[in-house]
């Protein structure tokens, strides 16, 4: 991992564990939801250094309680979940990966997943929400669409997620090379 990352990762707890972060102050009624970009080359290493953030806040400061919800997993659960999984891969190997993900358009709707996102976040019971996984649910999953359809929902608790690409502060780059279409909603969390 790089001097730079490593800088930044290391600016996440302090953060994360302020009165103002947990209280959302100063973002003029905007969403709480903060973007932590870094290279794909290191997905394997922030996916270890997620779970050590997630395990020192819990040792610290024991009140603050932190879901974490990998996108990926969650939608292989999903599509289990509906009996739709084994069907899905058959119809990948069969017909190729476009076919695929025409057939799963409509079962992993932003809408739904969004949904199925909240059931498993549960803003109600946690303080911070952390979301990976975007990488790998990508190009099933476009990131930028799920955040628009989880603003309603969060109840003001703070989103923090971690991009395998590039935030700007007014559009996603998944990769680094993937341009999304523009989202301006988020704070970059340790620049």
């Amino acid at each position: 991992m790089n001097l730079k990352l490593s800088e930044r990762i290391n600016k996440i707890i302090p953060r994360i564990e302020s009165k103002e972060f947990l209280e959302s102050k100063g973002l003029g009624n905007e969403i709480a939801i903060y973007i932590f970009d870094y290279s794909p080359v290191y997905e394997l290493e922030m996916r270890s250094q997620i779970e050590f953030i997630i395990k020192q806040v819990e040792k610290k400061q024991s009140h603050i309680k932190i879901a974490h919800v990998n996108l990926f997993k969650l939608i292989i659960a999903y599509l289990k979940n509906r009996g739709l999984l084994d069907r899905a891969l058959k119809l990948q190997k069969e017909k190729g990966d476009k076919a695929l993900y025409k057939a799963l358009s409509g079962p992993l709707n932003e809408e739904k997943i969004a949904k199925e996102f909240i059931e498993a976040a549960q803003p109600d019971n946690n303080d911070i929400i952390f979301m990976s996984g975007i990488g790998n649910a990508w190009p099933i999953l476009r990131s930028h669409t799920l955040l628009n359809n989880l603003h309603p929902h969060m109840q003001g608790k703070p989103l923090v997620v971690f991009y395998p690409g590039v935030y700007d502060g007014q559009g996603l780059s998944l990769f680094g090379k993937l341009k999304d279409n523009n989202y301006y909603r988020a704070f970059q969390l340790a620049p």
